[in-house]
């Protein structure tokens, strides 16, 4: 969290030059963007760092809430170790799914960067839901209180839905996904092959 909130002052200090060299680019893309720039380059990197970048300070408050309110609870029951291992994987593995789905995209509308800890995020979420199901939240719009398990599975739905309907321009519903997705199989493989 300290990580996300030094690299949001650093982009404000630096008029978002990070993103050129942090953001995960898109691959395959033609050189220019629409208004003429040169589009950066993908770098094997940027499949992490892309992740302490935001692109305003509620993007960076909600993130950074969700990753406590998820990720506290997780890294108490796994230990530092492994809570790390599984988000990191959450966050690369919602980068290689926006990668291939916004490599398949580009093009005319334009060339756009990735920036987030959502992936990782929607990795927690689902680790959170799949370890206490029953437990209480409460969504915000509206304020309605629901199972975790409830809460991942109508959230899954959502970024389903608006990403295959291209709501909500600018938002990486398949990063997300992805997210949950990789922290899924992960959770497999150590359902099957002991953590210790």
């Amino acid at each position: 969290m300290i990580i996300n909130a030094v690299m949001f002052l650093l982009e404000i200090a630096t008029a978002g030059q990070l993103i050129n060299s942090l953001a995960l680019w898109p691959l395959g893309v033609s050189a220019w963007t629409p208004a003429g720039g040169v589009v950066p380059h993908f770098q094997l990197w940027q499949l992490v760092s892309y992740s302490f970048l935001h692109g305003s300070v509620m993007h960076l408050l909600l993130n950074m809430y969700a990753l406590w309110l998820f990720g506290a609870r997780m890294e108490f029951l796994w230990g530092s170790k492994y809570f790390t291992l599984y988000y990191f994987v959450c966050v690369i593995g919602a980068g290689l799914v926006q990668l291939f789905i916004a490599s398949q995209g580009a093009g005319e509308a334009g060339v756009y960067p990735t920036i987030g800890a959502s992936g990782g995020v929607y990795g927690l979420l689902l680790a959170f839901g799949l370890t206490f199901p029953n437990e209480r939240l409460m969504l915000i719009f509206p304020p309605v209180i629901l199972q975790a398990k409830w809460f991942v599975l109508i959230f899954g739905i959502i970024e389903l839905w608006a990403g295959v309907m291209g709501t909500n321009a600018g938002v990486a519903h398949f990063a997300h996904l992805g997210g949950m997705l990789f922290g899924f199989l992960l959770l497999l493989y150590w359902h099957f092959h002991s953590r210790h």
